[in-house]
């Protein structure tokens, strides 16, 4: 964890991938996350990957560093306590990430009656706020049908990285510090939504795809194949599967070096009257007859062999790996890194977690924090933030409104 946003508070009330990133991300470079949870849990608490006891590692990853309030948001009086927290004054308070819909009692609108320069950044599913996953936006947006083999054009193949969650959750982030920069310069708060259909759209829009689209049409599948450059799978002589790509001129000219094809690509240019080297373009286009020429010579290398000619000359290559694999065999997957701290869970299982995925020259990492147990910092908070008394809080308990760990 990094000291950049300390002095700010943030109150999430949210669930599942993409509000709670975005917390996360906050925390991890220095600010006070405040979750407030249902008593018992909310839908994602025993979401899958599960511990083999049945405790969400999928939760506690999402949730590391934070706080936990656990209030019955069932009832009149939990929802106005959850009201206060969000809305407590405090100069680096006022800031809310959720994904609860855009009305009812978490409506900015109404929590900004209590405190007018309240930021409320709100994640939701379809731009008009209605209900949309990462897989049913993914699906809608057509990426289904740009990846799988090519021989099967109408069978949609699902990702299992839900990345416009994961965008969205940066994304989130980083509109929650811009805005509180507003704020600061300003005094001015505002509601800011992030819909995922919105960050899909964008992000398809910023490569080029949308454009592509609409001049030329969808996007074929072509399998395992990079669009628009070379790249694709290739298995080595002891039946390893390679991913091989070549962007820039200076790694398809050291793919070249590695395996000794200079000259066979100076006579494919000649005939074709191309330069490959030129044009990244140029190798897509003419892939078909490219791909054998390579499929045979790193089919005659070993995975080891292969390594010794890729390696020296700046390849970019990767093997295929299950994650335990890779964990256990990549120097790039070390989990022997500053990355991670090894921490005790609220599962009771005690493994490597990450902290912040930046960087920061010259400034130390802080220690990463498990997540919290439902309603550990709920006496804690009440009083640091809304200054209870102890009697106040005791009230609380005996009347089931609120509940600690």
């Amino acid at each position: 964890m990094y000291q950049l946003l300390t002095g700010l508070r943030i109150v999430e009330c949210a669930s599942f991938i993409a509000a709670p990133s975005c917390a996360l991300h906050l925390q991890q470079f220095g600010a006070e996350v405040i979750r407030i949870d249902p008593i018992g849990g909310g839908p994602d608490f025993r979401r899958w990957p599960l511990s083999p006891e049945g405790r969400s590692f999928y939760w506690e990853g999402l949730n590391k560093g934070k706080r936990s309030v656990a209030i019955d948001l069932s009832r009149p009086e939990g929802r106005a306590l959850a009201v206060e927290l969000i809305t407590a004054p405090g100069e680096g308070g006022g800031m809310f990430v959720t994904n609860f819909p855009p009305n009812g009692f978490l409506a900015h609108a109404r929590l900004r009656a209590r405190r007018a320069d309240l930021i409320t950044v709100r994640v939701t599913g379809w731009g008009d706020g209605s209900s949309a996953l990462d897989y049913t936006v993914n699906a809608a947006i057509g990426v289904p049908y740009m990846t799988g083999p090519a021989e099967s054009p109408e069978q949609p193949v699902n990702h299992v990285l839900p990345a416009w969650d994961l965008l969205t959750g940066a994304y989130s982030a980083f509109a929650a510090v811009s805005a509180e920069r507003h704020r600061r310069l300003t005094g001015l708060g505002q509601e800011l939504t992030v819909p995922l259909s919105d960050m899909a759209l964008a992000s398809l829009g910023h490569m080029g795809q949308i454009a592509e689209v609409l001049t030329g049409g969808d996007r074929p599948r072509m399998g395992n194949a990079l669009y628009g450059a070379f790249g694709r799978d290739f298995t080595t002589r002891d039946g390893e599967r390679v991913m091989v790509v070549a962007i820039t001129a200076k790694q398809w000219s050291g793919l070249l070096a590695a395996l000794q094809l200079q000259s066979a690509m100076a006579e494919l240019e000649k005939a074709l009257k191309v330069s490959f080297a030129l044009d990244e373009g140029v190798r897509f286009t003419h892939r078909d007859m490219l791909f054998p020429i390579f499929e045979h010579a790193i089919g005659a290398c070993t995975l080891v062999e292969l390594q010794g000619r890729f390696e020296p000359n700046g390849v970019c290559w990767g093997p295929y790996r299950t994650l335990s694999r890779g964990l256990a065999e990549d120097p790039h997957l070390s989990l022997d890194r500053p990355l991670f701290n090894l921490l005790d869970h609220p599962s009771g299982h005690r493994y490597p977690a990450p902290g912040a995925a930046a960087t920061l020259d010259g400034t130390p990492r802080g220690p990463v924090v498990r997540a919290p147990h439902l309603g550990e910092h709920t006496d804690q908070v009440l009083a640091e933030v809304l200054s209870m008394s102890a009697a106040q809080i005791g009230a609380l308990h005996d009347a089931g409104i609120v509940a600690s760990a």
